[in-house]
């Protein structure tokens, strides 16, 4: 896709409804073709693309890094870095490029992270975050977002997280994303600080008390239907990280759920990113850079260590096509029979 040629819009309807339930971004996973999957899976959810770097967006492929395909939309472009006016530029080309939201990444624990001085090290100086979104939102129309954790290391203060988000929203910024676990820059990896630290759902849940006007929305641990339809009743919307991923019927039920849809059988899912599949694979893309993202789509069912093998062991080879898929959903008919 090339960047469209329209100016930036004002939030639409859809967009704003979609805040409802979102998937997180996540870098190696979130990319087009996962998101297009998504989609199918979740019609009226948010999507988010992988973490960009700002310098990134400026110097580099801009088809490779931003493109995307319509079907995607809602669709937010996630930025990473520090310098006010690069974030600026940067955001300004993703809202010619056609997303209809801009988030800074403040919640990144990973060294790598760290070293650029951006990610979760941000949390510790607002004033940083504050002049970067105000730069943001200058240069664009649509709007700009930050996704963020509750602090760094030990502290325990839920007054300085509070500060942190009163700090940046009086650049008229209005939609927080909260990851609900504190970030540890050093002694804990990127996974072990999606694990270890603990979760208080409760701060986020006191933000929205106390400052009604922000639209907070929360991220961390949920994985069962039950988890979000809790949350909800103390937030605006709720984000699914690698539950989306790991689980991807979740999404889909949790869609139907939400927004009153009808529920459809895996199998159906699968089959309507055939279309897809073979348009990208026309144009050179091999199966398993698409695959790769359906492999839990019958996770806890009957058959799914079978659709896996098949998928896993096949799409790598010379010559894989949408075949191996059906072959993968036939391995998990005399399964799911038997079970039943």
């Amino acid at each position: 896709m090339n960047a469209p040629a329209f100016p930036d819009r004002p939030p639409s309807t859809r967009y704003a409804a979609s805040a409802r339930l979102s998937v997180a971004p996540m870098m190696d996973w979130t990319d087009r073709h996962c998101r297009v999957f998504h989609r199918l899976l979740a019609p009226h959810a948010r999507l988010y693309t992988e973490m960009v770097h700002a310098n990134a967006v400026v110097l580099g492929d801009r088809t490779r890094l931003l493109g995307f395909d319509p079907v995607e939309q809602p669709l937010a472009l996630q930025l990473g870095g520090s310098e006010p006016a690069l974030l600026a530029q940067a955001a300004r080309i993703g809202a010619d490029w056609g997303y209809d939201e801009i988030n800074l990444n403040c919640g990144c624990p990973s060294d790598r992270v760290q070293a650029g001085r951006f990610g979760a090290c941000l949390m510790k100086e607002p004033a940083l975050v504050a002049d970067s979104v105000a730069a943001m939102a200058a240069a664009v129309r649509v709007p700009v977002t930050v996704k963020c954790r509750l602090g760094v290391d030990d502290d325990q203060d839920y007054e300085r997280f509070r500060a942190f988000v009163d700090t940046v929203a009086a650049t008229g910024c209005a939609t927080f994303i909260v990851h609900a676990r504190n970030a540890w820059l050093k002694g804990l990896s990127p996974k072990e600080n999606r694990e270890i630290p603990p979760l208080r759902y409760e701060w986020a849940w006191q933000l929205k008390r106390e400052r009604p006007d922000l639209e907070v929305l929360l991220n961390g641990g949920m994985a069962a239907a039950g988890d979000v339809q809790a949350q909800l009743g103390h937030v605006d919307g709720v984000m699914l990280g690698r539950a989306a991923y790991h689980d991807p019927y979740l999404l889909h039920r949790l869609d139907a759920d939400l927004y009153g849809g009808e529920s459809r059988d895996r199998a159906a899912l699968l089959r309507a990113l055939r279309p897809y599949v073979e348009a990208q694979m026309g144009q050179g893309v091999a199966l398993k850079h698409i695959t790769r993202h359906v492999l839990g789509l019958f996770h806890g069912q009957p058959g799914g260590r079978a659709f896996r093998q098949v998928l896993s062991e096949g799409a790598h080879r010379e010559g894989a096509d949408w075949t191996l898929v059906e072959q993968a959903l036939a391995a998990t008919v005399a399964p799911r029979r038997a079970a039943a």
